[in-house]
């Protein structure tokens, strides 16, 4: 398949040379500097490595409000268990599947990649037309958009802001969740495991995962959850010890893969066995349109001479059964969109005790700390030692007097003989953020089709690249029409 644009194309094969984990750009913004100063452009970092590159407005447009694009060089760093893989030092491996481009059992890094690549394709590009630019490439998104907090108010001077953050081309997205993660610390007791015991490691693999927000009203499994469930299912029957528990990973994440390590009595072997047949039958059943990979697998292991209290596997076992996951509440003024989640991220025992990290999102900011509270509770309850939900980050409420959604709606329609949906979207973007820093923006955020992201099944819709490019070269040249 064509690759269109290929300046665009071409940059993001670039970009994928590069590890950019969250946390480590630091040659990711080099590369940035270097970009940048090759051109001839203004060019500076700041502090945390945040990087702004300059452009001159086209002849005749000098007097135009200034334009900013923006994207995170940062990506999500996972990969399939099996694959030998180093984000801190391998590039991204990319193929094509039809129309779509993915990498090899890695996340493809298109988010937002694909942004970054754009905004460097426009500043590589002098026939395109437009007002002064700024093009802001902000670290450390994923892991609580630390960049963008850490912005001064004379990092970004213009009066647009486009945001090239958006995974859904033909969708121009106008408003944001806020959110903040939840995180508990259980105790974890050891005593000596009873000489007839029998020990038991329960596994879950090939779950689809995805992106916390944009994808929590998919009806997708959860690894924890299904872990927590069924040790939840042997508590009602016998005495179950929890010795080992390794689940999920980063906090914006649907879990995909962990496991568990727990003892019971070796009279209950067999039942064991027969309960979890049932279990695996019951789980295949539920998720069999969303999960078809779906592995569950038990195994015996050896039996260790410790493991937690029963007592205190009893209480966290049950917390964690208990605490929510998933949609929360839908909104009542948009039809079919989540208002508040939640997501059960990750639990890791640890030599301090058992670690949970939970994340909520609500596009209304009392009910997003209602269930921060409710998932506290579920915690206190179930005996954790801390609990904390951190300050988090603002959504971004809609500006009904938008100039630059008139303009981007209309530019759309002019192109392609049809009208873009006009949405909020369930997840964290910079712009909410941009809207307290920045109060005077007038924003929006747009991009092409991904799918599977913040997972290895991460994968870029091909065409759609080009559509969105047509769209923001056309957006930039009417911009530059306007007159400050």
């Amino acid at each position: 398949m064509q690759l269109t644009p290929e300046s665009v194309f071409s940059i993001f094969a670039e970009i994928n040379k590069i590890p950019r984990p969250s946390g480590k750009e630091e040659k990711m913004t080099q590369f940035l500097i270097e970009f940048g100063q090759k051109l001839g452009l203004e060019t500076r970092r700041d502090e945390v490595g945040n990087v702004v590159i300059k452009k001159p407005a086209t002849a005749g447009m000098e007097s135009a409000p200034g334009v900013i694009l923006q994207s995170h060089m940062d990506m999500v760093c996972e990969k399939n268990a099996t694959l030998d893989f180093d984000f801190d030092n391998d590039a991204i491996q990319t193929y094509i599947d039809g129309e779509w481009l993915t990498a090899n059992g890695t996340t493809l890094g298109a988010d937002d990649g694909i942004g970054c690549a754009m905004q460097m394709a426009v500043l590589v590009d002098d026939n395109i037309k437009h007002g002064p630019l700024e093009c802001v490439f902000t670290v450390d998104e994923e892991r609580g958009l630390t960049g963008a907090e850490a912005l001064k108010p004379d990092f970004m001077e213009g009066d647009y802001l486009i945001n090239l953050d958006s995974e859904d081309e033909g969708e121009i997205f106008v408003s944001c969740a806020g959110g903040a993660n939840t995180t508990a610390k259980f105790p974890f007791s050891e005593e000596a495991v009873p000489e007839d015991a029998y020990a038991f490691k329960v596994s879950v693999k090939g779950l689809t995962g995805g992106h916390s927000g944009d994808d929590i009203i998919k009806k997708r499994a959860n690894a924890n959850k299904l872990i927590i469930r069924f040790l939840c299912q042997i508590l009602e029957h016998t005495e179950v010890r929890l010795v080992d528990i390794q689940s999920g990973g980063l906090h914006n994440a649907i879990p995909r893969e962990g496991f568990a390590v727990a003892v019971i009595s070796n009279s209950e072997r067999d039942w064991l066995s027969a309960t979890f047949n049932q279990y695996v039958a019951a789980v295949e059943k539920e998720f069999e349109v969303t999960e078809k990979d779906l592995h569950l697998e038990l195994t015996s292991v050896s039996v260790p001479s410790k493991a937690q209290t029963f007592e205190q596997t009893c209480r966290f076992v049950q917390a964690l059964n208990a605490v929510h996951n998933g949609v929360f509440s839908m909104s009542q003024t948009i039809e079919n969109f989540v208002e508040t989640s939640s997501n059960l991220a990750s639990i890791h025992k640890t030599e301090e005790g058992i670690v949970v990290v939970t994340s909520q999102r609500s596009s209304l900011m009392s009910n997003r700390e209602n269930v921060s509270a409710v998932v506290r509770s579920a915690f206190v309850l179930g005996g954790a030692t801390y609990v904390k939900t951190g300050e988090g980050y603002p959504g971004w409420e809609t500006n009904p007097n938008s100039k630059l959604v008139k303009i981007a709606v209309e530019t759309y329609k002019s192109l392609f003989d049809k009208n873009p949906k006009v949405l909020g979207i369930h997840a964290g973007l910079e712009c909410g953020l941009f809207s307290v820093k920045y109060p005077h923006l007038d924003m929006i955020s747009i991009g092409p089709t991904l799918r599977g992201v913040h997972s290895p099944d991460e994968k870029l819709l091909i065409p759609t690249v080009d559509l969105v490019w047509r769209h923001l070269l056309l957006l930039l040249e009417e911009l530059g029409k306007l007159v400050k």
